[in-house]
């Protein structure tokens, strides 16, 4: 990695003209620390003279885009837009707007701050560690994702620093809000994100709680992949999926001819994977992946079997691995996803060799892929060790919660810093909580982070 330095934007003659809107050290209205209901107030109700709104619009670079009604009671739930800029090390590079989802119940309640890595999810929604402490949240969504799109072509700035310099950015002009404790979380790569955002900024927060996030230290080694694959649930089991896979690739003729007959009736296509055909290969190379990182006893024993009809296997794959997905309406969305894969997060890998004499197209399942060809990938092999360096000698107050079946996490986090640990959930998938460890594990989840935000 580089050496990153801190500009001090007000001071740029560069950034001049977006001073008010870069400036997260600017002044916040000295009203702010009392924002939050009056004594005796409902906390959902609008507290008056210190009305949250008001004191939202007076921070600099922050737009209230609109308050939405939906917010759980005790709750006000705003969208709002945040001046960044695209480059944290060049104020000359300009700036874009950043969609935050605010969940606001009392100033001096803890905030949790979150991601999904991907575009913020709108519709209401609370993290484990808010419900747990009865916390404000705030949800940052990912630069070049949903709205938080920077102008111009490609993807340059969409890096893992820039990103934590996001965040920072963010923490330094809400804290003024919310002086208490924070607490940042996500699941997956939002996980991945609130990881990289310690290892830049390891002070913004009080800890983290981190669910199913994949670290992928070495690209050229997915043998920690390949294994988990080969011994996840039983012979049998692992055996009906590679069945069903060779099953799907013997109708390829079929079940391509129904997937372009279902992309004509949107008016989707093809254009950045390149074809249907290709689009079904990868679905059915992901779904060994996709299946066990999700899957149940249940999901289990409806593996379809030797004797299902092509209309079963077809909605069986489109079930686990998501068959819009890789169609160019849905795929355009997730182009950035697949170039931080493709630059620097690196990829998994999955078993191929009883599928091999049915493959057509080279490069599986890679990234490349799913980036159209005049973007450039170009993978920083440093990125990744660097953080593993960080969380396993000085990752301290990080907690980490992972599912015991989930290929996501054949590589996972090994945090060596003062009040951190993994913690497994036995036979938990991609999608596991706190709730769902043992009670013994739980106890101690849950006292660490009533510690970390100063309630214990």
């Amino acid at each position: 990695m580089g050496v990153w330095t801190r500009r001090r934007l007000l001071t740029s003659a560069a950034s001049a003209m977006s001073a008010a809107g870069l400036a997260a050290t600017a002044a916040v209205p000295a009203r702010a620390a009392g924002v939050g209901p009056r004594p005796g107030s409902h906390s959902g109700s609008r507290p008056g003279d210190d009305d949250i709104a008001a004191i939202l619009r007076a921070l600099p670079g922050l737009r209230l885009i609109e308050e939405r009604q939906d917010a759980e009671p005790g709750y006000r739930r705003f969208v709002l837009g945040l001046r960044q800029p695209v480059d944290h090390t060049d104020p000359a590079a300009g700036t874009f707007e950043q969609r935050l989802i605010l969940l606001h119940t009392a100033a001096d309640r803890p905030m949790v701050l979150t991601t999904t890595g991907y575009h913020a999810v709108l519709t209401p929604w609370q993290s484990e560690p808010t419900t747990l402490l009865g916390a404000n949240q705030l949800q940052v969504e990912h630069r070049y994702f949903g709205a938080s799109l920077p102008a111009g072509p490609g993807y340059a700035h969409l890096t893992i620093r820039q990103a934590a310099d996001d965040h920072h950015r963010v923490v330094r002009l809400f804290r003024r809000l919310y002086p208490g404790a924070w607490i940042s979380t996500g699941s997956s790569k939002g996980g991945m994100a609130s990881v990289y955002h310690r290892r830049f900024h390891p002070h913004d927060v009080d800890g983290t709680v981190v669910y199913s996030a994949p670290n992928n230290v070495d690209d050229r080694d997915d043998s920690a992949y390949l294994r988990f694959l080969e011994t996840v649930g039983t012979a049998p089991d692992r055996e009906a999926v590679k069945a069903a896979q060779r099953q799907m690739l013997l109708r390829r003729a079929e079940m391509v001819a129904r997937y372009e007959a279902w992309a004509t009736a949107r008016s989707d296509t093809f254009r950045i994977i390149g074809s249907a055909d290709q689009a079904f290969e990868i679905a059915v190379l992901r779904v060994l992946f996709m299946f066990w990182q999700r899957a149940t006893p249940t999901d289990v024993a409806a593996i379809p079997g030797p004797e299902a009809t092509t209309d079963e296997l077809y909605t069986w794959l489109d079930a686990w691995a998501g068959l819009s997905l890789y169609a160019d309406t849905a795929a355009r969305r997730y182009i950035p996803y697949w170039y931080q894969i493709g630059t620097q997060l690196g990829y998994g890998d999955v078993p191929t060799a009883h599928v091999a004499d049915l493959l057509r197209h080279p490069g599986g399942i890679a990234a490349r892929n799913f980036v159209p060809r005049d973007t450039p990938l170009v993978f920083d092999p440093t990125a990744m060790p660097d953080i593993d360096r960080w969380v396993r000698r000085r990752g301290s107050r990080l907690l980490f919660v992972y599912g015991a079946q989930d290929p996501s996490v054949a590589e996972y986090f090994r945090p060596g810093g003062a009040d951190s640990r993994v913690l497994w959930v036995p036979g938990g998938n991609h999608s596991v909580d706190i709730a769902n460890l043992s009670p013994a594990d739980r106890a101690w989840a849950e006292e660490a982070l009533s510690r970390w935000a100063g309630q214990d």
